[in-house]
């Protein structure tokens, strides 16, 4: 029996899509069903290795989880990783693919989309429902003739469409009657209902608003979702970073973050985009999916300078991947596989040369540090980086190799994850940190949130009966 699938599409980027996809996939979990995620094609550079090998998107994997599941790169076939303002990485099936500039990606649709469908087929012949992501908003009416992701592929497979929207931005009308306006006939039939999401107040003050879009839609509110607060899930990808915290530990938002769940445990961290006068216990120099771009980027913005002064003021530098590979004595890039830089050096805070290779390393690790420590952590880079002769490693791996460098107040760290355990992020700061919720909790508390929220005779007779 083919399984039954749902589509969770939004109006624009950023509406809550992977939290609704996130907390459906763990309701129908809990209730019984073979559930799994699907996002066809997704854009971020936050991404984590399976364990089967391969890597998908940060999201995907949480989704995973939330459906007790081991994410799998079935569930996320096409991930692209920006590494420049008009290309990216292209990762297909978990392995990298080429690196394409827009419009060559666009170029070669017919064969992603068959990529896509042979993925979607092999998940949905093991499991009882799949749970589908869009990406942005799904009447982006210039790139309908190449969708693989939104409506284009909900109408290759016949699949109901629940639209979702954030009226925390504003413009909630707009967005959902101006979505539905756009749509063909075709597409207008699957999206079958809406979901109001980020309410905050009395969601009985917006009984008249509900009651208008129904009717200018002529489709029914599956629910007014509150806004939540305190629920860590693992971002998407940059425009999470977005904002300025307050706390004495600065992050560089360089152009090409990636893998900002290094720093879930930081949530008042001060995201640095420029010099600042303030003086911080420490600075923390992330992965990046454009080595040399962003090292160049430090430069030309006064930052390197900057970073160095504080170092040399007392401030301790941590180095994660990317951020790790700059701190050394120089990076080359002899193959071309970031942006063409070619080679550059680095800032000097440690020693050793990175050279970028062809081969990307995805795996998961266990770790000890040299204080004893014991943590998880994943490599997902290119590069392989020389240590200096007899410095101190970061953490010892579980099959002997040693990882990283620690000298005096700089540590560098290929392992992403690190950061995550409470002691190893406690030990580097000098104090005490408090770990967030656990993963699981996260997912039932998503799971009640939208049990308590959503019509769910509607949903049951829109999504699960057909």
């Amino acid at each position: 029996m083919k399984a039954r699938a749902l589509m969770v599409a939004g109006t624009a980027s950023h509406v809550g899509k992977s939290w609704m996809t996130t907390a459906i996939c763990r309701w129908l979990a809990r209730r019984g069903h073979r559930v799994a995620p699907f996002k066809a094609q997704n854009m971020s550079n936050n991404s984590y290795p399976c364990k089967g090998g391969g890597e998908i998107g940060r999201a995907q994997v949480a989704q995973a989880e939330a459906c007790h599941l081991e994410p799998e790169p079935d569930m996320n076939p096409i991930l692209l990783k920006p590494n420049s303002d008009t290309g990216s990485q292209v990762v297909v099936n978990g392995k990298i693919w080429r690196t394409l500039p827009a419009r060559e990606y666009y170029q070669q649709f017919p064969y992603l989309l068959g990529q896509v469908m042979d993925a979607y087929e092999r998940l949905a012949s093991r499991h009882d429902f799949i749970v589908m992501e869009g990406a942005g908003s799904i009447s982006e009416l210039n790139l309908k003739p190449t969708d693989l992701v939104n409506l284009g592929l909900a109408t290759r497979l016949n699949v109901p469409v629940l639209l979702v929207a954030d009226i925390d931005r504003g413009g909630v009308f707009a967005s959902i009657v101006g979505t539905f306006n756009l749509l063909e006939e075709n597409e207008r039939s699957l999206v079958r209902s809406f979901a109001i999401n980020r309410f905050r107040g009395d969601p009985a003050l917006f009984e008249s608003g509900v009651g208008m879009l129904e009717q200018r839609t002529g489709r029914p509110c599956l629910g007014v979702f509150p806004y939540l607060h305190d629920m860590p899930l693992d971002p998407e990808d940059g425009v999470s970073l977005e904002g300025s915290g307050s706390g004495d530990v600065a992050v560089i938002s360089l152009p090409h973050i990636s893998n900002l769940s290094d720093f879930r445990l930081i949530p008042n961290a001060r995201r640095i985009t420029r010099p600042v006068y303030e003086t911080f216990t420490c600075i923390i120099l992330p992965g990046t999916k454009n080595t040399l771009g962003d090292l160049g980027w430090l430069r030309r913005t006064g930052l390197a300078d900057w970073l160095l002064n504080q170092h040399r003021s007392g401030v301790r530098v941590v180095g994660i991947c990317g951020g790790y590979q700059m701190m050394g004595d120089r990076i080359e890039d002899p193959l071309g596989m970031e942006s063409g830089e070619g080679a550059a050096d680095g800032l000097g805070l440690l020693g050793g040369k990175t050279v970028l290779a062809a081969e990307k390393v995805t795996r998961r690790v266990l770790a000890v540090t040299p204080s004893g420590i014991e943590f998880a952590g994943y490599e997902i880079h290119l590069g392989v980086t020389t240590r200096p002769p007899g410095a101190a490693p970061f953490a010892t791996l579980s099959d002997g190799s040693l990882d990283g460098v620690r000298e005096g107040l700089c540590v560098g760290t290929y392992l992403h994850g690190a950061l995550e355990n409470p002691q190893v992020l406690g030990e580097l700061l000098g104090r005490e940190v408090n770990p967030v919720p656990p993963r699981e909790k996260v997912y039932d508390a998503l799971s009640d949130w939208f049990d308590a929220n959503v019509d769910r005779r509607r949903f049951e007779e829109l999504y699960l009966c057909s």
